[in-house]
């Protein structure tokens, strides 16, 4: 395997293959590109054994197009300056696929953090918050954060608590960061969001005919075989949801190893099994892969990697049998490795694409932070009377009568979580088809055609500022 390309050259190189099918000034574009801000700190912890360690930490602002910057804070012991800065990029181009008005961020906290109590885990957010805060690079106008890989909605309160004891007057203070507990302003459906947004992506990419025959594919997800590496918060509800509409998830990848059964596996089942202490080892069923990465070979329709960035690279990329490849992770494909694929004519839905539910409903859950309001609350009982009238005036002119079951459901009126998942839903369909279409004009990659989608978008809020001409 040759040595690898550092993570933000890897992004820019997909931009350049993009920005080379635009007219767009070279001015404009690099502005576009290039990274706005990487903050590096270093803070002492106090450990419970009395002991102190140096964290480092990062937060990197690709873009300031549009404000607040967005994007996760991540815990995990390959965070450096290079992946803040590339998945902050990502995140601008992200946002601007699926129309959500921010600029791109990202954030990292160097530890591994099963090596640190929860005690400590505490001390360390709120300290990054704190460096953050005292710096004015934290705000709900200025920079918003969220969970990534190696943190929670557990750790987002620790943020807004912190962000409000510095600053106890600012009344949209709990939209300093997203993906909080509902009790301290976060909003239903947030936590499944990224799947769940994979899930529609997925589902409208295999419902498109024409591209399903090019892959001896019929359309749909229905009997689709899937591998899933990574059972986490996005591998997981991707999977759960595929599974629901019909796919055969036969096996899944995690740091442990990997299980494999052609009839399917019960992803509900297995999660709760690691959940309660068990391993993909002790699971059971199925046959066990002991390098996970195995996994990512097998014969399958689907191939969804939802772990971390990499993982399918010129070492592996020969021996991928997928006919599509869903990068529910960010990266998990390198430059040349998506290029090898393409030329293989392997259909791949792009990370900026794909993995953006987060971020819409991120979006929503700030905006409900700023509105002081629970989605549904002013309008779910008048729907669901204007319903029942409605109901009524049917069985008053047929003659019939509605049964109370069919009744229930027609007039219910949308609550917060069913309008969250229909804003999710509309904006995954139509992000999916402005990609497609704009593949379909250039005869280029989904890849290709999301990023150049995303700078056109970028482009615009320059020139409407009168940045550039």
């Amino acid at each position: 395997m040759a040595e690898l390309i550092p993570f933000f050259k890897q992004v820019n190189l997909s931009f350049d293959k993009a920005a080379a099918l635009t007219d767009l000034p070279h001015g404009l574009l690099n502005q576009i590109k290039i990274s706005n801000s990487v903050y590096h700190m270093a803070f002492p912890l106090k450990r419970d054994d009395g002991s102190i360690e140096v964290i480092h930490g990062w937060r990197a602002v690709h873009s300031t197009h549009k404000l607040p910057g967005k994007g996760g804070i991540r815990f995990a012991t390959m965070v450096n300056e290079d992946e803040v800065t590339a998945l902050a990029a990502l995140m601008t181009y992200k946002c601007a696929i699926v129309d959500v008005p921010f600029g791109g961020a990202k954030g990292g906290v160097r530890i591994d953090r099963e090596k640190y109590s929860q005690d400590e885990l505490e001390r360390i957010t709120r300290r990054y918050t704190f460096e953050l805060a005292t710096r004015s690079s934290i705000g709900p106008g200025v920079d918003v954060p969220a969970p990534d890989y190696g943190t929670g909605a557990q750790e987002m309160a620790w943020i807004v608590d912190t962000y409000l004891a510095l600053k106890p007057t600012a009344v949209n203070g709990s939209g300093c960061v997203t993906g909080k507990p509902l009790a301290h302003g976060g909003i239903r459906g947030r936590v499944e969001a990224t799947g769940r947004g994979v899930f529609f992506g997925l589902r409208e990419a295999c419902d498109v005919k024409e591209d399903m025959a090019k892959l001896g594919l019929q359309p749909g997800l229905d009997g689709k075989r899937v591998v899933v590496q990574g059972l986490g918060n996005v591998g997981y509800h991707a999977a759960y949801f595929l599974q629901q509409a019909g796919a055969v998830i036969i096996a899944v990848a995690e740091r442990e190893g990997a299980l494999v059964d052609s009839a399917g596996i019960d992803v509900e089942a297995l999660a709760r099994h690691r959940q309660g202490g068990g391993t993909i080892q002790t699971y059971g069923t199925g046959s066990v892969l002991e390098r996970s990465s195995d996994a990512l070979e097998l014969e399958c329709d689907i191939l969804l990697p939802a772990a971390l960035e990499h993982q399918i690279h010129d070492g592996n990329v020969d021996r991928l049998q997928a006919k599509i490849v869903a990068e529910g992770a960010n990266g998990p494909v390198t430059f040349e490795a998506s290029e090898a694929l393409g030329r293989r004519g392997v259909m791949i839905l792009p990370d900026a694409y794909l993995n953006a539910g987060g971020v819409t409903v991120s979006y929503f859950e700030w905006l409900k932070n700023h509105a002081h309001v629970r989605f549904g609350r002013m309008g779910k009982r008048f729907e669901e009377e204007s319903n029942r009238r409605i109901l009524d005036a049917v069985e008053k002119l047929t003659g019939g009568t509605v049964p109370a079951e069919t009744r229930a459901l027609a007039a219910r009126g949308a609550d917060e979580r069913a309008l969250v998942d229909s804003g999710l839903e509309e904006t995954m369909v139509l992000a999916y088809h402005q990609i497609r279409e704009l593949a379909k004009a250039h005869d280029t990659d989904l890849r290709t055609a999301a990023f150049l989608n995303a700078i056109g978008k970028v482009a615009v809020a320059y020139r409407e500022r009168g940045i550039f001409p």
